[in-house]
This record gives structure tokens, sequence and C-alpha cells, in this order.
């Protein structure tokens, strides 16, 4: 706790009810909260309440009048406009995690996108989707492919509140858009937005669900199949070490059981709960609910169970960061766990171009710029957000990289690109595999 407690301390007075459950009436009041997405309708005249993408896209609460429906059918056809300013006619993978408005919020994008025709890839059976299964999807689809490009939207404020929430857009790469794209998105919704919405395309939610252009995708079965080529599953399978996972009611709750079953993995799911309040959570170090595994705070109910697991993890809720916890350590810092990472892979992972780099942000431990020297590899620094990667990672001269916030990418086994966009799963399960490994000398 120590080391989230000196974080805390530079944000503020660490809150009573830090790593403590709250109680019910503390949790989001989830009908009102749907309520306000629908009722509450942004000014476009006051600042607070435009669109406004972030490092991850746009995020807010429908309370504070921040994302209501308004504003994703605003950025909806902004990302219609985009698509067709640049030529982008291939289909759009719609991923969602489990935040209450993540469900109004999709079924806001499908009217847009089905009532301007576009080609949807949505999960097949109305799973929810991990961030990395949506940009697999798109690298996957548009690998070797020459026109009809994919991209992709993922509906998820990452780690936030239960009372948040957030869209973000993938372009053809397949990683989080680069800022000239957010902003060109960003002016064309907030245009839309001061027009009153007065271009926008009239069809119902039955209707785009049931339209012709909209089709299912697997989107697990494609990713956990592909595990295989960027995890080493036979040393993990072989050694029978028990991991176990919290996926601290994300959108990959679904995912882990596939995960052990499909590779015949000792792996333990400590929790399946889907709750949008997310009343099963501790509190952050201010006294509100985060799903993020990097709090030692937020995760108390994993840590209380590290000496059941050899190793054990949780990610966000959509999946794209993580945390290890193991029996000595408790919650390992982020940081020094990418170290441990790089060092481990560029040992292990052979085919890997000799010249690809590591990727870290300007405000990343000073560990890895050591390393990289230590290892002999080009180091590569980027200013804060993971969209700084995409392309090093698209084309395989980064091998590895990783954000302060325990975001972290790397490619396949073979030296090929696995996602451009941050992928907590892999991390995760890598923390298996270099136990595993150890294990065996």
């Amino acid at each position: 706790m120590n080391e989230s407690r000196t974080l805390a301390s530079g944000l503020g007075s660490v809150s009573p009810y830090a790593g403590q459950p709250l109680s019910p009436d503390k949790l989001v009041n989830v009908s009102r909260l749907v309520t306000a997405y629908y009722c509450n309708t942004p000014d476009p005249e006051i600042l607070a309440q435009r669109v406004a993408f972030g490092t991850s896209g746009h995020r807010g609460s429908s309370f504070l009048t921040t994302f209501n429906e308004a504003h994703i059918l605003a950025i909806s056809q902004a990302i219609c406009r985009y698509r067709q300013r640049h030529g982008i006619d291939g289909p759009i993978f719609v991923g969602i995690d489990t935040h209450a408005l993540s469900e109004p919020a999709f079924a806001t994008v499908m009217r847009v996108f089905a009532g301007n025709g576009l080609d949807v890839m949505i999960s097949a059976g109305g799973e929810y989707t991990p961030t990395p299964a949506v940009s697999h999807a798109i690298v996957s689809y548009n690998r070797r492919r020459t026109e009809r490009f994919a991209d992709g939207v993922v509906i998820t404020p990452s780690h936030n509140p239960p009372d948040n929430g957030g869209i973000k857009y993938n372009p053809p790469h397949g990683g989080p858009a680069e800022s000239v794209v957010t902003r060109w998105i960003e002016m064309q919704a907030n245009e839309l937005l001061r027009s009153g919405l007065r271009t926008m395309p009239g069809i119902s939610v039955e209707q785009a669900m049931r339209a012709s252009t909209t089709h299912p995708y697997d989107f697990l079965k494609t990713y956990v199949d592909d595990l295989q080529n960027v995890i080493d599953m036979d040393v993990l399978r072989a050694s029978c070490i028990h991991m176990g996972v919290d996926p601290l009611g994300g959108a990959g709750v679904h995912y882990w059981p596939a995960i052990a079953d499909r590779y015949g993995l000792n792996l333990t799911v400590t929790r399946t709960t889907v709750d949008p309040t997310f009343g099963f959570m501790t509190a952050d170090w201010d006294g509100r609910i985060r799903m993020d595994p990097s709090s030692a705070y937020a995760m108390q109910g994993l840590i209380a169970q590290k000496d059941a697991f050899d190793v054990a993890f949780a990610c966000d809720t959509d999946h794209d960061r993580h945390g290890i916890v193991t029996p000595c350590a408790g919650l390992l810092a982020p940081n020094h766990y990418f170290a441990a990472t790089v060092e481990y892979l560029f040992e292990h992972r052979p085919d890997w171009p000799l010249d690809a780099a590591i990727g870290k942000t300007v405000v990343g431990s000073q560990l890895i710029d050591r390393l990289a020297s230590k290892l002999g590899r080009r180091l590569y620094e980027v200013p804060v957000g993971f969209k700084w990667f995409a392309a090093g990672l698209l084309d395989g001269s980064l091998a590895v990289a990783g954000e302060e916030s325990a975001g972290t990418g790397f490619l396949r086994r073979d030296g090929t690109t696995w996602t451009t966009d941050k992928d907590g799963l892999i991390p995760a399960l890598l923390a298996g595999e270099m136990l595993a490994r150890d294990t065996r000398h």
C-alpha cells in the first residue's frame, strides 16, 4: 500500500474509505444515470459540456452533462464523416465494456452507424468486448489488404468510476487515433451539437440491429485462438503453475475461462461478477470506485488472495491495463514489472527484429533507459499516450512499448504485429509464462 499512499499524497489526502468496500448508499444509482443520459442535453456554449477528446477518447458523466446521448450522436456522425473524407469504406468493429453508460451509448452508436449504411461488426451474442480484441480484429482484417480497410470504436471510459462513460476511435492501424484525427472528429462533433443535430439519420435501435449491414463477429474466439502466437502457452500448460485472475467486472470476464479451457491452463477466475455499480470493488485512494489494476487500494480484493496462487493478475474494465500480484511482493509497481517484461521478452523472443526498439513515455521509469542501454536496443521515448506507439507496433520498428500507467503492447513471438493498442491480457499471461519458465530451472 505504500506506493499507492505516496502517489495519493501528491493528489490529495487519502480517504478513510480507501481500500474498503463502499456501502450501498454510496454506489451509483444506475437508473438515474441512464435516465440522465437520455434527458440531459449539453449546451455547446458551455465549454465543459462540449465534446473533448483526451488521450483515450471522449469521457464524462451523464450527471454532469458531459456524456449524454447528444454527445454520442454527434461523435458517431463525426466518425462517419471522417471515414467518408478519408475513403475508409471497410467494416467498423464496435466493442463495449461493462460500465452502465456503455449499453445506451452502444444503442446510440448503432443507430448512427446503421443509419449511415456502415458495415458494423458487433460481438456475436452481444458479449462485452475488450479493447485489445477490437484492435486485434482491425489489425487482422487489414493485414495484407490494399483496399476496404476496417477501423473501430470502443465504448469505454477505461478504469474510470461507474458513473462515467467513454468512447474512443481506432483508425485502420488499429491503435488509438492520433491527435490530428481526434481534433477533427471533436470539431465536427461540436459543430453538430451547435446545429442541434439536425442532419442526423433517423433510424431506431431495433432497425439498426436488424439492418443487413449489421454483422456478428466472434471477437472472443478469434482473439483467444491467436493468443498462442504471442504467449508461449506450451510452457504455461506444462508448468501447471496456479494462476488467479480478477477481471474486475470488466469486458474480459468471459475471456479468461475461454483462455483456460482452450489452452488447458491452471487458471482460476476469482470473481465473475458483472455489476454496473461495481459495488464489489474496494475504493481507490480518494474514496471513489475505480477499476484500476495498478492501485493497491482498488486491488485489495486480489491482494488479500495473493498466497492462494503462484501468480495472480487483474485487468481494468476494458482490459487494456494490467496489475500483477505475487505472494512475496503483493502488487508489483507497473514500471518495475514493465522492466522485467522487457528484459524477459528480448531474451525469449529470438525471432524479433534485431533493430526493433523499446517504447516508453517521457514520465516512464529511468529503469527502461538503463535496460535499453544494457540490451543494446534503441529507446523510443514519446509524450504521454499510447497512440504514439501504434505506428511502430504496426510496422515492427517497436518490439515492446509501455506506459507508466500499466498499459503495454508487444509483438507476436515471430516478430509480427499483435495489436496496436494496449493489451492487458498478454502482460498478465506473460507473468505466468515468466514464472513457468523460471520454475523449470
